[in-house]
């Protein structure tokens, strides 16, 4: 269907919104005169249709009517199913959902993600074409032709009301041609109140996330950060603040640490104080060793001046997670011989909702540390954590020959455990050592000696140091080194 079409089947059907069917968008209506000034807070100008690849299909904002008594921007977003189930690292099922279900026809996550792509700058609270008009309170109307409401038909009310929305609401029977089969588990829902278009738009991240409760990509602890961004200025006095978090975040633990950093933002609310002091206790148990180590590798990257950094052996990209957040890093490649944990590391990073801008510094890729390949060559930093005792001890040198001497980066930051510290640990492997997938542990002699052997193979110097919580007698729990050319 082309654009001009969508946009006049929006056109003529301004009630119950249809497009060949069912579809996923969002409509915001002002009528304030002079309502296209709307046009000025979203940064869209109603007279040009705006399109970009949010990563599961296209976008497209366009405005049905543009009127000074009233104008619409509609948020269209298309997404394939089969593609969107491919995404999926390729697995194979026998079951029909990954390929017919509700993601392009319900607002979900999926709406929230496209709708911060492409209203980015409206979220933010600029417009420098007309300033005053941020702060403006506009009449304005929300439509949304298919929302899901999964078992809790009070749930919208509960959520909207309180932000000053009037709410209306229908349901959508399973079939219109077969009315004694009932309602399905959604509506098509208009809501109408006076807000500043920011705050609507703040009000609907977040808000159809919770009512979709299906979110498509990653939870990571970036999305406490997303949930305070958009609600730190509503949520801490919304009597459903506890649902709300819980349903945005999905994990208890998350959902906690979020409420107590609401109630700290000076919100005197009861509910947030009774879990203040759950998180507190939890914040001052000892932080963990993964954290640590993660912490010592990005002051070394600093140190070392940041730039291009490439993370071999990223895994699941819990370190990518926090290098692409380094303002001193310019540029971030993962690379793992696992698709799946590349598939994992794409999720936690969340790069189908990721800015365009921050989207361009990072990559993954997959391939083997043994193997030369010119991809990685050109990089200022190599970070090599917990990798190479997973590599059999034959191919080390191999290794080495590609990381440092074909790779070649201008400095390589890798850790290790000290074997010798774990008679800490009560429960090991079989083989004494922390994973199962270790091929060896090395003591802190042992690395010393395969760290200088570098310096004097490659031309690299090496300073050593120690992660986590020292013992008098073994040492630290893991091993640093830094090499430099």
């Amino acid at each position: 269907m082309s654009r001009r079409r969508c946009a006049q089947d929006h056109r003529d059907t301004r009630g119950a919104i249809r497009l060949n069917g069912r579809f996923m968008l969002v409509s915001i209506t002002s009528t304030t005169p002079d309502a296209t000034d709307l046009g000025f807070l979203l940064h869209k100008h109603p007279d040009r249709v705006r399109s970009v690849d949010v990563g599961f299909g296209r976008a497209h904002v366009f405005y049905p009517e543009a009127t000074p008594q009233r104008c619409t921007a509609t948020l269209f977003v298309e997404i394939d199913p089969i593609a969107l189930s491919r995404r999926q690292g390729g697995r194979q099922s026998r079951l029909l959902e990954p390929y017919v279900n509700d993601r392009p026809y319900v607002a979900s996550s999926m709406l929230s993600v496209a709708l911060g792509r492409l209203y980015r700058t409206a979220l933010s609270g600029t417009c420098d074409a007309r300033p005053e008009l941020v702060s403006e309170r506009l009449d304005l109307e929300v439509d949304l032709p298919v929302l899901p409401l999964r078992g809790d038909e009070d749930l919208l009310r509960r959520l909207f009301e309180p932000l000053g929305y009037q709410v209306e609401s229908a349901p959508i029977p399973l079939d219109e041609q077969f009315g004694a089969w009932g309602d399905s588990v959604y509506c098509s829902v208009r809501l109408s109140g006076r807000h500043t278009v920011r705050s609507t738009l703040e009000h609907l991240y977040v808000l159809l996330g919770v009512l979709d409760d299906r979110k498509h990509y990653w939870i990571g602890e970036n999305e406490i950060d997303k949930l305070l961004r958009r609600g730190g200025d509503w949520l801490p006095s919304h009597p459903e603040s506890e649902l709300i978090s819980r349903r945005f975040l999905r994990f208890g633990r998350f959902a906690r640490e979020a409420l107590a950093r609401l109630a700290e933002s000076g919100e005197d609310t009861d509910s947030l104080d009774e879990r203040s002091d759950e998180v507190e206790q939890a914040a001052e148990r000892r932080i963990s060793l993964g954290e640590q180590r993660h912490e010592s590798v990005l002051e070394a990257v600093r140190a070392l001046g940041g730039g291009k950094v490439v993370d071999l052996g990223c895994g699941e990209g819990r370190l990518l997670q926090r290098l692409v957040t380094e303002p001193s890093v310019t540029e971030v490649l993962g690379v793992d011989v696992s698709v799946g944990a590349l598939e994992q590391a794409e999720r936690r990073l969340g790069l189908d909702e990721m800015s365009e801008r921050r989207r361009e510094r990072i990559n993954l890729l997959q391939g083997a540390l043994t193997y030369s390949d010119d991809r990685l060559r050109g990089y200022d930093i190599a970070t090599v954590v917990e990798v190479i005792e997973h590599v059999d001890s034959e191919r080390l040198g191999m290794l080495a020959e590609v990381v440092f001497g074909h790779a070649a980066p201008a400095a390589v930051v890798l850790t290790t455990p000290n074997r010798e510290y774990n008679t800490n640990f009560e429960h090991l492997s079989s083989a004494g050592f922390r994973h199962r997938d270790h091929r060896f542990e090395w003591t802190r002699d042992e690395f010393a000696a395969w760290a200088h052997g570098i310096e004097d193979r490659f031309g690299y110097s090496v300073e050593i140091s120690g992660i986590g919580p020292g013992d008098p007698v073994c040492g630290p729990p893991t091993q640093m080194a830094v090499f430099s050319r």
